[in-house]
C-alpha cells in the first residue's frame, strides 16, 4: 500500500495540500510551494502520493484519504495539486473529483493539473501532442538534483535562517518587511539559485556573516515608502488592542520612510546592487537580478 509522505509544519494557515503524481511529485511540491510563498507561507503542510501506476490505487487512496481528511478538517477544502502523465490516471483523478462533488458530505474538491497549460501550449506552438514519460523532467541527474538542492536551501534560509551559510548562498536578498523577499528567492530557487535572504528592521543588527558576502550576489531590495505603507497597513488592518499600536508604528508612513532610509544605508555599505520591487511581478524582478548576476558569474 502507497503511503503519503509529509511534509511542512503545523499551524499553517492555508489548507493542507496533496500532491499527487505518477513520478516523484517534485514538480508538484515545487510549485505548491511557490503558489504558497506569494500567501505568506514558506513551508506549507504538504502530503505527497508518488509514483502512482493505476487508476484504481489513485482513486483508492484519494477516496481513503479524503475521508480522512473529512473527518479532522474544518473548513474542509481537499486541494489536490497533480503532475500525471499517463492519460488513465489524468482520466482517474478527473473521475474522482467529479464523483467527490456529488457527495453533499464531501467538502470542496480543488484539484489543479500544474502540467496541463503548459503541455496545452507546446502542443499548439509545435502541433506535436506529449508522450507520457513519468520522470523524464529529472532524467537529467545532474540539473534535478541542484534545482532540489536550490530548493532545500532557500527554505533553510529564509527570513535571516542560519546566517552562518550566507557565504554558501548563490544570491542574497536583503530588505525591510514586506518588500518580495520570501516569494522571489522561492522563485530563484526554481531556477536552480540558492537564495538566502535576511530582513532589515532598522533596529536589529545585522548578522556579521552579511559583509563577508561578494557584493555580486547581494541584492538590495527597495520600494516606495507610499506603496510599502499600504501594504502593510492592508495586512496588519485586523490587529486589535496592544497590537494596534504596533500596527500602527508598523505601517505608519512617516516610520516606513525612516526604515526605508536605514536600509538604503546599509546597502551602500554593503554594496548591494540596489532592485526596485514596486508593482513588478516575481518573474520581471527575478529577470532584472539575474542579468545583473549572469555578468559577474557567467559560468552558471
Amino acid at each position: 500500500m502507497q503511503k503519503w509522505i509529509v511534509q511542512g509544519s503545523r499551524p499553517t494557515k492555508l489548507p493542507t495540500i496533496h500532491v499527487v503524481s505518477d513520478s516523484t511529485g517534485i514538480t508538484g511540491k515545487a510549485i505548491a510551494r511557490a503558489a504558497s510563498a506569494s500567501f505568506g507561507e514558506v513551508n506549507p503542510y504538504i502530503e505527497t502520493l508518488p509514483s502512482m501506476k493505476t487508476p484504481q490505487e489513485l482513486t483508492e487512496e484519494l477516496t481513503r484519504h479524503l475521508a480522512h481528511h473529512r473527518q479532522t478538517q474544518v473548513p474542509g477544502t481537499f486541494i489536490i495539486f497533480y503532475t500525471l502523465v499517463d492519460e488513465e490516471l489524468r482520466n482517474a483523478m478527473h473521475r474522482f473529483v467529479e464523483e467527490a462533488g456529488e457527495d453533499p458530505e464531501n467538502p470542496e474538491v480543488i484539484a489543479v493539473d500544474a502540467l496541463a497549460q503548459a503541455h496545452q501550449a507546446l502542443s499548439k506552438a509545435t502541433n506535436r501532442k506529449p508522450v507520457p514519460h513519468p520522470g523524464a523532467l529529472y532524467s537529467v541527474n545532474d540539473q534535478y538534483f541542484k534545482r532540489v538542492a536550490a530548493i532545500d536551501f532557500t527554505i533553510n534560509h529564509d527570513d535571516g535562517r542560519n546566517p552562518q551559510d550566507l557565504t554558501k548562498a548563490d544570491i542574497v536578498l536583503v530588505g525591510v518587511s514586506r518588500s518580495g523577499k520570501t516569494p522571489l528567492s522561492i522563485y530563484l530557487s526554481q531556477l536552480g539559485y540558492k537564495v538566502a535572504n535576511v530582513p532589515l528592521d532598522g533596529v536589529t543588527e545585522p548578522p556579521k556573516e552579511l559583509f563577508d558576502v561578494d557584493p555580486s550576489r547581494l541584492f538590495g531590495l527597495m520600494i516606495s515608502p507610499e506603496l510599502l505603507a499600504q501594504v502593510r497597513s492592508r495586512r496588519m488592518s485586523k490587529a486589535a488592542g496592544k497590537d494596534a499600536y504596533v500596527a500602527a508604528s508598523y505601517s505608519e508612513l512617516e516610520s516606513v520612510y525612516s526604515e526605508l532610509e536605514t536600509a538604503r544605508d546599509l546597502m551602500r555599505k554593503l554594496g548591494c546592487i540596489i532592485i526596485r520591487t514596486d508593482n513588478r511581478a516575481i518573474e520581471e524582478t527575478a529577470q532584472e537580478i539575474l542579468r545583473y548576476y549572469e555578468n559577474y558569474h557567467p559560468q552558471f
